[in-house]
């Protein structure tokens, strides 16, 4: 069922308005026709092919309750790859080491400085190399924190925060973004693990389906967010 809400048909108009605006750099396979998320596949022995139904049920969940028409899958890509300036966002996912080879950090830069989004997802383990990555793409900026007044909290649902969804441990869920000429380029999640909460029901049967619709509504506003920005 589509939300009908005034504000949510609001949105949903700026979004097609600024995929225009988006696309004129990054553009979408099949024409501009659908929406498609491109996991990353990297180096250093970390499990970037986790999370393997994920992008799926988080396409089919944008379906489900938006206008934005989308592909049905995840694509995987390395970040050397031609194809990947068309695609708008690009997803990191992993328990352990990443580490980007000097191309990659050149061409994820170059993505990211021309209209690209990159969502991370630590799936636990990965925010020690995940930071020393970054900060070699952008090596003058650091990982801010990013407030939970923030847009991307309330771009489409109204979240109080960036939501906790797997208890790897008592810390409490923190985003951070990079920033680019006043645009957000990268939003990071740490202890809050959305990609989790978007697999399906029988890979993490602990996470209630109240957490799981904690985690497609992020994933909603995330989507939103970089399609609008």
């Amino acid at each position: 069922m589509k939300i009908t809400a005034t504000n949510h048909l609001y949105k949903v108009h700026l979004l097609i308005v600024s995929i225009i605006l988006v696309f004129s750099v990054i553009s979408i396979p099949n024409a501009g026709e659908t929406f498609t998320i491109a996991q990353i596949q990297y180096g250093g022995g970390g499990d970037w092919y986790g999370d393997p139904s994920a992008i799926k049920n988080w396409l089919s969940i944008l379906r489900e309750r938006t206008d934005i028409e989308t592909g049905t899958d995840r694509e995987i890509l390395k970040l050397t790859d031609p194809l990947l300036f068309q695609y708008p966002m690009l997803y990191i996912v992993g328990h352990g080491n990443i580490r980007l080879t000097e191309n990659e950090v050149i061409n994820l830069k170059k993505y990211l400085e021309n209209g690209g989004f990159l969502f991370v997802n630590d799936d636990y383990g990965l925010d020690e190399s995940f930071r020393r990555e970054i900060s070699r793409v952008f090596p003058t900026q650091k990982l801010q924190p990013i407030p939970n007044t923030h847009q991307i909290y309330n771009c489409y649902y109204d979240l109080p925060g960036l939501p906790k969804i797997h208890e790897h441990d008592s810390e409490p869920a923190q985003g951070y973004g990079l920033f680019h000429d006043g645009r957000m380029v990268v939003y990071y999640v740490y202890s809050a693990d959305i990609g989790d909460g978007l697999e399906d029901p029988r890979v993490h049967p602990e996470d209630t389906p109240e957490v799981r619709e904690l985690a497609a509504k992020m994933a909603v506003n995330i989507a939103v967010y970089v399609l609008t920005h």
